[in-house]
């Protein structure tokens, strides 16, 4: 049941970082909140393999606090990347010749 709730929260968590951080319109609108919650799920499931008891508060710091910043760092580096990219197709385009095909 507790994986359920930390998914949640990593879900939650990737939400918060796609509309508070600018570009949101260069990426789905599911791929930050679904990173969210993978990176909440593998971070929990593995804190627990390493022996962290689940009703204990640093399972749960931990495994939110690195799926806020996985979360954060995955939106930048995807706005980055995506506006660098539309940005050489623009250039290839016009270099090749007009862009209607005229």
């Amino acid at each position: 049941m507790e994986l359920l709730f930390i998914a949640l929260g990593g879900a939650v968590l990737g939400i918060a970082a796609r509309y508070a951080l600018p570009g949101r319109m260069t990426h789905g609108a599911v791929l930050v909140p679904a990173i969210g919650t993978a990176v909440a799920s593998t971070v929990w499931v593995a804190l627990t393999w390493l022996g962290l008891p689940w009703n204990e508060g640093w399972i749960w710091w931990v495994t939110l606090g690195v799926t806020a910043l996985a979360s954060v760092a995955a939106d930048l580096a995807l706005v980055r990347t995506r506006t660098a990219g539309d940005e050489l197709m623009l250039h290839t385009l016009l270099r090749d010749g007009h862009p209607t095909g005229a």
